[in-house]
């Protein structure tokens, strides 16, 4: 089973070389550790900033340069910063190779809900409504199941939806799941984890053909 940190490290493995990519709060944010040294990705936050780097050292934070979750971060030599405006131009522009994003639930058909717990107070949907609008390519970072055991990969999502039938493929501490017409594929499983834990952690359809192989980390 992978903590949050493994999950970011697999989802490391997708990004490919020359990749713009948007990082978005949560386990997102810890992918940028673990990109591999002989690529060149641009990570960019909505807040303003492309050439994110790592996450800096204890001792060598910088209070002014921060990414969408108000976490302190490191650039990369040639980045840049700017207003929102050109921030989300990018995003709605299309030329964002790759999102990342945290979820609370998705369903089997894509769905993704990642904003609102109704009852609980939010200051509102933010930048994912535009990500999930224009990306092509969403990686969803998540735990399989809640605090209190119940699935978050669903059949459909109970939560208020972010986006519609936008997600391509799922990383939890569980497994990696591919979305497809007829439900949740599983492609990989987490070192330690079975099959049948992972169909027991799973609410919606789930697809399994032939061996299922161990992550590769």
């Amino acid at each position: 089973m992978l903590d949050k940190n493994g999950i970011a490290k697999r989802i490391a493995k997708e990004v490919q070389d020359g990749y713009y990519v948007n990082l978005g709060i949560g386990i997102p944010t810890l992918v940028a550790n673990y990109v591999r040294d002989d690529i060149e990705v641009e990570f960019q936050s909505e807040n303003g900033v492309l050439g994110m780097g790592p996450f800096p050292f204890d001792g060598e934070e910088d209070a002014d340069i921060i990414n969408a979750g108000k976490q302190t971060i490191t650039t990369l030599p040639g980045a840049s910063f700017f207003d929102s405006a050109t921030s989300f131009s990018m995003i709605r522009g299309q030329h964002v190779d790759l999102t990342i994003l945290g979820a609370m639930e998705v369903s089997q058909d894509g769905d993704i809900a990642n904003w609102k717990i109704p009852g609980k107070m939010v200051k509102g949907m933010g930048g994912a409504m535009d990500l999930v609008a224009s990306a092509e390519n969403i990686i969803v970072a998540m735990m399989h199941t809640n605090r209190a055991g119940a699935s978050k990969l669903l059949k459909q999502c109970s939560l208020p939806l972010t986006g519609v039938a936008c997600v391509k493929k799922v990383v939890t501490n569980l497994a990696v799941l591919e979305i497809t017409p007829k439900g949740f594929k599983l492609l990989e499983r987490a070192p330690g984890v079975s099959v049948k834990e992972i169909q027991e952690a799973t609410e919606g359809n789930l697809i399994i053909e032939g061996d299922i192989p161990e992550m590769d980390l």
